[in-house]
């Protein structure tokens, strides 16, 4: 994993605001193609973000499961956990892919999702995705 990365795990954990937001480039570019409107630009948009997080979720805790360097990208796996303030769990898992130049994120595409609560089974799921119900396979379970 980079040194880059390697401290903004650490920042986040120590909910370091600051820290956190000293890796990132002035003009830091993020995107979230699942979520194309959570689009934007700028250290101090990602600030304002965190600050938000770091106080809506007190305990927050980062977790880096994988991350692999190719170049000036990094790919990371995640598991974000927490308790929001209203008592209600906080568990995102994704990806991160950032670049990176200079010692500075740049850019940022993430792929960060909610945990889903609910025990939806893929034959549920496909037909959400579908609109049909798919044909069981003999043998197999939902």
């Amino acid at each position: 994993m980079s040194q880059v990365i390697q401290r903004l795990l650490a920042a986040f954990n120590d909910h370091d605001l600051e820290a956190a937001a000293a890796l990132f480039h002035e003009s830091y570019n993020s995107v979230q193609p699942a979520h194309p409107a959570r689009a934007f630009v700028g250290r101090a948009q990602m600030h304002a973000n965190w600050a938000a997080i770091f106080a809506g979720i007190p305990d927050f805790r980062a977790e880096m499961l994988r991350s692999v360097d190719d170049g000036s990208t990094t790919w990371s796996e995640w598991t974000w956990t927490g308790t929001r303030s209203d008592g209600q769990p906080f568990d995102m898992r994704g990806v991160t892919i950032f670049e990176t130049e200079d010692g500075l994120i740049t850019s940022g595409t993430l792929y960060m999702e909610e945990l889903e609560r609910q025990d939806v089974g893929i034959s549920e799921a496909v037909q959400t995705l579908t609109g049909r119900r798919q044909e069981q396979s003999p043998g197999a379970a939902d």
